[in-house]
């Protein structure tokens, strides 16, 4: 009779705290507490921070001491069936179910506390087994399009027909993103600070907390960043080409290039990678703007990727390959002036071939910018004025997959 109960239950009805169907005793005295199941689509209330009480000199920090905090108004969950114990995902304190979406808050613990405030965590927890899938957005605070992009791809997600889980943190560098800066209060470059030191600089500190308390948790990892000093970024991957995981992870991401990079040592990427996690970064557009069809693209790229790591079951119909870039060079302005281009991004240009040139304001002088080589523009200054010795055009050579 019980299990014919069962059956004519709802799934989600059965992955509640408000059903107790089966003994909760060996799981519920050691568990964390239970996240709360919510729709990611509705309107939050406004977190409010809970100051935290210094660790004195003989007591160690919790390690749950960057747990979520509560929704307030909300009331306290129950305890999970036992039933759900070996696919709870346990992350900052809570434990999220099957099944379910919430909001949680890592706080990395670098503010005067009874100021302290938590950065948002979005998680979809899927009903079925599956990999674990981080995006990260911000972490230069003055980068929007991955904001975005991380948005639309979490609230899009039904839970109850995922595989595996998504891990959003829209805005990693919050201090950064309030002040539109691309860089932490302390002037440091937080991708250049990974994976961190708990004894280190500001940035070392949230780097390590960032990297242990989420990053680690995860199996894949897609670091969305733009364009930086007033330059903007075809939609493209930077990936390691010589990792085999990390060139067999790039196939997955739709009408996306890849400009080969083995990046360098601080780096989210390269940190997450040595970690095992299979790591790529995703560039698209330029820093300070919300641009729709850049936004677009990484969004229809992440919806790619997890239809082919069988997270998710969609109609996706596939663009055509966009190509593998080994080289890729920076061409730059040898006057200064001010920067006007004849190309648009993306475009394909022959060696020798005029891609702007820099006015003079004063004398009326102009100095042409030629291409050093066929390619393509996979980056580029944006109209402004320049410096002799600034990059002004990324030229990506086309070459295609070792194998293929």
């Amino acid at each position: 009779m019980l299990f014919e109960r069962l059956r004519t239950l709802p799934l989600r009805l059965l992955f509640s705290g408000s059903v107790a169907l089966f003994p909760v005793s060996t799981w519920a005295d050691t568990a964390a507490k239970v996240a709360p199941d919510i729709d990611l689509k509705e309107v939050a209330p406004v977190p409010r921070p809970e100051a935290k009480a210094p660790a004195t000199a003989d007591q160690e920090p919790s390690p749950d001491a960057d747990e979520a905090n509560p929704v307030p108004g909300e009331p306290e969950a129950e305890p999970a069936p036992e039933f759900v114990k070996t696919t709870r995902f346990s992350l900052l304190g809570s434990d999220v179910l099957p099944g379910t979406s919430t909001r949680l808050a890592w706080t990395p613990g670098i503010q005067i506390a009874g100021l302290s405030q938590p950065t948002p965590v979005l998680v979809v927890n899927g009903l079925h087994a599956g990999p674990t899938l981080c995006l990260t957005g911000a972490v230069h605070g003055d980068e929007l399009n991955g904001i975005e992009i991380i948005r639309r791809t979490l609230y899009d997600l039904d839970p109850e027909k995922l595989s595996g889980r998504v891990v959003g943190i829209p805005i990693v560098n919050l201090p950064g993103f309030q002040e539109a800066s691309r860089y932490l209060p302390d002037r440091r470059d937080l991708n250049r600070h990974f994976p961190g030191n708990p004894d280190g600089s500001l940035a070392e500190r949230i780097a390590y907390s960032l990297f242990e308390n989420i990053i680690r948790h995860c199996d894949m990892l897609v670091d969305i960043h733009t364009g930086s000093l007033k330059r903007t970024n075809l939609p493209q991957l930077r990936a390691d080409m010589t990792n085999p995981e990390v060139a067999q992870f790039t196939r997955g991401f739709d009408r996306m290039a890849v400009v080969h990079s083995t990046g360098s040592d601080g780096m989210l990427r390269v940190a997450a990678t040595r970690a095992g996690i299979t790591t790529v970064t995703l560039e698209a557009g330029e820093s300070h703007r919300i641009q729709e069809h850049q936004i677009e693209a990484g969004v229809n790229s992440l919806t790619s990727l997890m239809e082919k790591q069988d997270m998710i079951s969609r109609m996706f119909e596939w663009g055509d390959p966009e190509p593998v870039y080994y080289e890729s060079s920076w061409i730059r302005a040898n006057h200064g002036g001010i920067l006007f281009s004849e190309v648009d991004l993306g475009a394909r240009v022959n060696k020798g071939e005029i891609l702007g040139y820099v006015a003079d304001p004063i004398t009326n002088a102009q100095f042409p910018i030629h291409a050093s080589a066929d390619g393509r523009i996979i980056g580029m200054a944006v109209d402004q004025v320049v410096m002799a010795g600034f990059a002004a055009y990324h030229i990506g050579t086309e070459a295609e997959v070792p194998g293929e």
